[in-house]
């Protein structure tokens, strides 16, 4: 394993620099064969609604499949790899996270935070905060069944409609009413001090600098308004439940996708002492076997091994990366379709064994012990 691990350090940056090139002309194509068909969809399903309910189910089913894909770019554009230009990855991030729900730049600050200690799981718990079998253990039984069921694929959609839905707007109020109610209250006490030292004296988890603050007030600003405009052209009534149940599906989607790339049975899942980034990438990533039309609804983030060791390999390059130098990835796990509800119990840290275990092995161990 450790020879394996040796050979992609050393061929690692052959990988890059043979496909670690972003193209314009290619990203653009890769945003129409998204937005496009997208913005179909909905005028299908919008004008299909007084023909058939399930012409409109049908036409919701591909909307939140390019959903998806509008987010898979997204996720390109926080990394830079979808253009060359660092601007025009986040003109077109601004616009995909619109469509997601997600303010783009400060999920992507987020999101690189992960990237820069994927394994390391004394600094990073995943998306579900994968807790430690110790953490576990001292809950009482009614939140270890409420963690076991926030993991579950019956909870995803719930979960998706948190992430995409609800989160954005309700940190954005939160953290706005949170600095109004700050600045109003150091007032009197601050006479001729500068608004801005009184801003800056302002502190909150929901964004972290003004850049921050100001990306997610006009991604609300600008969703809200196409909220109104679609409840306008199309009616609340119709607008409504196709939006929010195909971003919820959507986000179910990327968020059960997200979760078995990390959370398998043995994956790495080391301390800060002994981490390192590559064998987070081999060994603590997997490399979900997928049909070639879900890859490209996905963006081929399936090959998630290639895009933890470099984020700088475009989306549409990696599956040739891939193919390329496959004899090096003998230990990344393959999981299929089938495997995802096994992946799905894998959601304990066993800090003594340096790595991810599944439900049954902690039972196990719990009844030997």
């Amino acid at each position: 394993m450790a020879a394996s691990l040796d050979q992609v350090k050393k061929h690692k940056q052959a990988m890059i620099e043979q496909y670690g090139r972003p193209d314009d002309l290619r990203g653009l194509f890769e945003m129409l064969a998204t937005l496009l068909p997208l913005a179909g969809l909905w005028w299908l399903a919008v004008h299909l609604a007084a023909v058939s309910v399930w012409l409109t189910v049908c036409a919701g089913a591909l909307i939140v499949m390019f959903t998806v894909r509008c987010f898979a770019l997204m996720h390109e554009c926080g990394h830079y790899s979808l253009f060359r230009s660092r601007r025009l990855n986040r003109q077109a991030g601004f616009i995909l996270g619109v469509i997601n729900g997600m303010p783009q730049y400060v999920w992507a600050q987020n999101h690189n935070f992960h990237h820069t200690c994927n394994g390391d799981w004394e600094r990073y718990r995943g998306p579900y905060t994968t807790l430690s079998t110790d953490e576990y253990a001292a809950l009482s039984a009614g939140r270890q069944r409420l963690y076991r069921a926030k993991c579950s694929v019956l909870m995803s959609p719930l979960v998706g409609f948190i992430y995409l839905v609800f989160n954005p707007r309700f940190n954005w109020v939160k953290g706005t009413v949170g600095f109004l109610l700050h600045m109003a209250g150091i007032s009197r006490a601050a006479r001729g001090v500068p608004l801005r030292q009184r801003a800056a004296s302002f502190h909150t988890r929901v964004w972290r600098n003004s850049r921050e603050y100001w990306h997610m007030f006009w991604n609300n600003v600008v969703l809200l308004c196409l909220w109104g405009l679609m409840c306008w052209l199309c009616g609340p009534r119709l607008f409504l439940p196709i939006y929010l149940v195909s971003l919820s599906l959507a986000g179910a989607v990327g968020i059960l996708m997200f979760t078995v790339q990390h959370n398998f049975e043995g994956s790495y899942a080391s301390n800060s002492a002994g981490w390192d980034y590559d064998a987070g990438a081999i060994r603590g990533t997997s490399y979900l076997v997928l049909p070639g039309w879900l890859n490209w609804f996905t963006v081929n983030l399936a090959y998630h091994h290639i895009h933890h060791l470099s984020t700088c390999i475009p989306g549409h390059r990696i599956a040739s990366c891939h193919r390329q130098y496959e004899h090096l990835f003998k230990d990344v796990m393959r999981l299929r379709l089938s495997d995802i509800c096994h992946a799905l119990t894998c959601i304990l840290w066993d800090r003594r064994q340096q790595q991810i275990i599944t439900l049954a092995e902690y039972r196990r161990r719990a009844v030997a012990g």
